[in-house]
């Protein structure tokens, strides 16, 4: 635009200057074409002067001249002649100027002096004659030079207008180049740079923001374009930061939603059904499946304990084996606290593994176990959840503990009842009974009866106090209570109460590690070694007593009772004697499904074995497979 400015204003500058220039040129051709007419017009008042008036001619002539002079002289061709004429112009003038005042003035100025003095000298007109002569002869190429300065104007003029056409045009020329190269400029620096921002723009309003804005340079559209680029970096940047906010919102939200799922199953299996084996390996399936894991397990245990009892679990076998390190399972209960350790892959597969402890009020009753891969890695979100799941497990079993304590509680309640009504009926009876043989007896004595009636009489009072002793001990069995602190605790309160009784030295040997019984199986349990110990005190005549229970960590349980007395008994036949409470005890053994075996060891004395499986130990009981597995401490 400033070129084409530019130009215009120069267009405009030269015509003026070249119309300047060339103003008066016509007004100077015209007075120079009358030049011409005006020497004509001398030479017709020289030709046709009147001989005998020659003053008033000569008068004519004068006044002719001085026209002429003025006209030669007047400032319209002057005016002309200073703007600088060509060169042809201004040797035109010169010439006719020259013959004028060195040639043609002089002759006119001598005959109008002639004629002035042949108005009183008569004798000068042949004078006058040649001076005429002379001009008229004269007068024609005085006129062609007056022509050539005429022509000259013409020219000068033709020439200046020529001129103010070719710059007018080569003013319109650059113009129409200037303003094709300003459109060309305009289309490249301006519309180009414009529909680029325009194509970004609309991609930006699309979303797409890696489009960039290809014009780069120091102007406005230039520093718009990376004005825009950076904008749209910074969006790109913007949008991408939270495309990835919105993406872990909903991953977010997503693993909220699959941990609220997976404890809402949870917490509604174990409010529909009991804590059993297939409740656990479900949860252990729904966890699998919610967090991408592979097995997981479910022990009981504390920490420091070498042995736990295993649960539930969904592990392969050899996993199994590989976890529990050979039966230590010191580095799954750990410390108490959450851990991740590695198995030892030796011929098989690597895991790693992840143990929470199952703990509720500060009680912990033992750990959940998740096998993963060894590439895969438990986020934050996943460890909480299974610690969320372990507390939901341990608040299961402790409710189900109480459940079962407040069970086994009803039922020792109800043999005490029990017991309290045969010693308020039976017990009174068998006392009066006794009491009345004694008097029997005293007054056969005294009559000096005969043998067979004290006979009898012996008979009876044994046969009393067998059934005496019997109803003691049944009184005893009905008022046998289980400490809260567990079977442990009773097996200890036993021992110490046959050693007392029986004044021999009984070792206890108690390897029941983490396994839990039901109330009713402790009772047979207790029951059964009670009774082995009875009969070590009453028949054996030993010194010294063990008693071994053992547990493993797939729930069977081992129980030895072994003396070093005189032996148990056993006839020719290979069967044992009949010994009182042996019937008791192989009842008390069918009913925990055990298998009981009695024998005598080559070393002397009693062996009572006796081995079964907790699953199996309440088989009258099938909805209380959580109480075979659960603390009572």
């Amino acid at each position: 635009m400033a070129t084409i400015f530019a130009l215009a204003v120069i267009g405009m500058l030269s015509s003026v200057f070249i119309a300047d220039t060339s103003e008066g040129f016509a007004a100077a051709i015209n007075q120079a074409g009358t030049l011409r007419m005006q020497s004509y017009r001398i030479a017709s008042s020289m030709a046709n002067g009147i001989p005998g008036d020659m003053p008033r001619s000569g008068e004519v002539t004068r006044k002719l001249v001085a026209e002429f002079e003025r006209r030669l002289f007047s400032p319209r061709i002057h005016t002309v002649l200073t703007k600088g004429p060509s060169e042809s112009v201004t040797q035109a003038y010169n010439r006719v100027e020259k013959r004028w005042q060195w040639e043609i003035h002089p002759n006119l100025k001598v005959y109008l002096e002639l004629t002035s003095a042949a108005f009183g000298e008569r004798g000068i007109a042949q004078q006058i004659a040649q001076q005429r002569h002379y001009y008229l002869s004269h007068v024609d190429s005085f006129v062609d030079n007056i022509h050539h300065f005429v022509e000259a104007l013409e020219l000068d003029a033709e020439a200046q207008n020529r001129q103010l056409r070719l710059i007018q045009l080569v003013a319109l020329m650059l113009t129409l180049f200037v303003a094709l190269v300003s459109i060309y400029l305009t289309k490249r620096t301006v519309l180009n740079p414009l529909k680029d921002l325009l194509v970004c723009a609309r991609a930006a309003r699309r979303g797409d923001f890696s489009v960039r804005s290809h014009h780069s340079s120091e102007d406005e559209l230039g520093q718009l374009g990376d004005a825009f680029n950076v904008m749209a970096a910074d969006l790109s940047k913007l949008y991408e930061g939270l495309e990835a906010r919105v993406r872990e919102k909903t991953l977010n939200l997503e693993r909220s939603n699959r941990s609220l799922e997976l404890l809402y199953i949870t917490a509604k299996r174990f409010s529909d059904s009991s804590l059993s084996d297939e409740v656990l390996k479900s949860l252990i399936h729904d966890i699998e499946q919610a967090m991408g894991v592979r097995s997981g397990t479910i022990c009981l245990g504390q920490v420091g304990d070498r042995q736990a009892f295993r649960l539930a679990s969904t592990s392969p076998v050899d996993i199994e084996r590989q976890i529990s390190g050979g039966g230590d399972c010191s580095r799954c209960l750990g410390n108490g606290e959450t851990h991740t350790f590695k198995v030892d892959c030796e011929g098989g597969e690597c895991v790693n593994v992840f143990s929470t402890a199952i703990r509720d009020q500060q009680q912990q009753y033992g750990v959940l176990l998740v096998e993963f891969n060894v590439e895969q890695e438990l986020e934050e979100w996943q460890q909480r959840l299974l610690e969320t799941v372990a507390s939901h497990i341990a608040m299961a079993i402790n409710l189900s503990q109480r459940v079962s304590q407040n069970r086994m509680l009803s039922l020792l309640e109800e043999r005490s009842v029990i017991a309290r009504e045969l010693h308020d009926s039976l017990a009174q009876s068998l006392s009066y009974l006794k009491i009345q043989v004694s008097r029997l007896e005293k007054a056969v004595s005294e009559e000096q009866a005969k043998d067979d009636l004290l006979l009898i009489s012996g008979v009876l009072r044994s046969a009393l106090n067998g059934a005496y002793r019997q109803l003691r001990e049944l009184l005893t069995t009905f008022r046998l209570r289980m400490s809260e602190a567990g079977l442990g605790a009773a097996l200890d309160e036993t021992v110490r109460e046959y050693r007392e009784r029986g004044g021999l030295e009984i070792e206890l040997i108690d390897r029941i590690a983490n396994c839990r019984f039901s109330p009713n199986a402790e009772i047979h349990v207790i029951q059964i070694i009670r009774e082995a110990l009875s009969n070590v005190i009453r028949h054996a005549n030993a010194t010294r007593a063990l008693v071994k229970i053992e547990c493993d960590m797939d729930g069977i349980v081992t129980i030895l009772v072994e003396d070093d007395g005189v032996g148990i008994g056993i006839d020719e036949e290979g069967d044992m004697m009949q010994h009182y409470g042996l019937p008791i005890m192989q009842e008390r053994a069918n009913w925990l499904g055990a298998e009981l075996m009695i024998n005598e060891p080559e070393s002397g004395g009693t062996r009572v074995l006796l081995s079964f499986s907790i699953a199996d130990s309440d088989h009258t009981l099938s909805h209380e497979n959580l109480i075979q597995k659960i603390s009572y401490e």
